[in-house]
């Protein structure tokens, strides 16, 4: 006789794996060391300036969003593999969501580092 877990219970430890791996890791992007940083903008900079807002959310995606939903997409990717379906689009989507956080760094970069470009 063969073991056959009930469809029902294997969903909801799927869900609660899930939970936690995604709590996980929306608690590791928040972690801002031992120093809190409220209220504090882009270095040199304040919220209320265009370049120091921008660039924050340039930050913010590049360095929060998108890694934390590629890191989703694997593992969606992962659960897919594991029921028999398609996992390709899963695997497209992390890689896209890296690619996104690659181009925003890039952005952030040519913020950061273009002061003297346009006269």
């Amino acid at each position: 006789m063969r073991f056959q877990p009930e469809t029902r219970g294997k969903t909801l430890v799927t869900l609660v794996v899930l939970a936690l791996v995604l709590i996980g890791q929306f608690l590791w992007a928040q972690n801002l060391g031992s120093a809190p940083a409220s209220n504090v903008a882009v270095q040199g900079q304040t919220g209320a300036q265009p370049e120091g807002a921008f660039l924050n959310f340039i930050n913010w995606v590049g360095n929060v969003i998108a890694p934390v939903g590629a890191g989703g997409a694997v593992l969606g990717a992962v659960v897919s593999w594991l029921t028999g379906r398609g996992f390709g689009r899963w695997l497209f989507a992390a890689a896209a969501l890296l690619t996104i956080s690659g181009v925003t760094r890039l952005i952030e970069f040519w913020i950061t580092n273009g002061t003297s470009g346009v006269t």
